[in-house]
């Protein structure tokens, strides 16, 4: 009896493990709702991410034509970092105080990575009083 007992808190114990989630888990590639495509990589400790394709994004535009700082403007949007400095909090398993330049509106937001699923991944963008909860689309 002793036995089985043994062998079910093992088995429950290291499928606990099996599922938690990693900080180096949301590296990746990802589709994101507004037709970008961003890759999250590691640097120095932090998360960033750059866009990789356009997919037709905003009817074809290829620059950053809605910059508040008007000498950016003609930058083009490939490879462009628009995700920076997040940071893995391991007590809240969340990937937080980063924040996401989005050039459909020439804003900065504040970013969080809740949650990981097998094919997506789930994310918070806020504005002072304003927040939305997205999901992306693993590539």
């Amino acid at each position: 009896m002793y036995n089985i007992k043994l062998t079910l808190f093992l088995i429950l114990f290291s499928t606990t493990f099996t599922f938690a989630q990693q900080a180096d888990d949301v590296i990746g590639k990802y589709h994101l709702p507004n037709k970008l495509d961003v890759e999250i990589f590691k640097r120095n400790g932090k998360y960033f991410g750059k866009i990789i394709a356009l997919n037709g994004y905003e009817n074809g535009r290829t620059t950053d034509i809605k910059n508040p700082d008007k000498s950016k403007r003609n930058r083009p949007l490939i490879g462009m970092v628009l995700i920076k400095d997040l940071e893995y909090d391991q007590k809240e398993n969340q990937w937080v105080n980063g924040n996401m330049y989005g050039p459909e509106k020439g804003m900065v937001l504040n970013l969080e990575v809740t949650e990981i699923r097998k094919n997506e991944i789930v994310v918070v963008g806020s504005k002072y009083f304003f927040w939305k909860t997205l999901v992306w689309k693993k590539i």
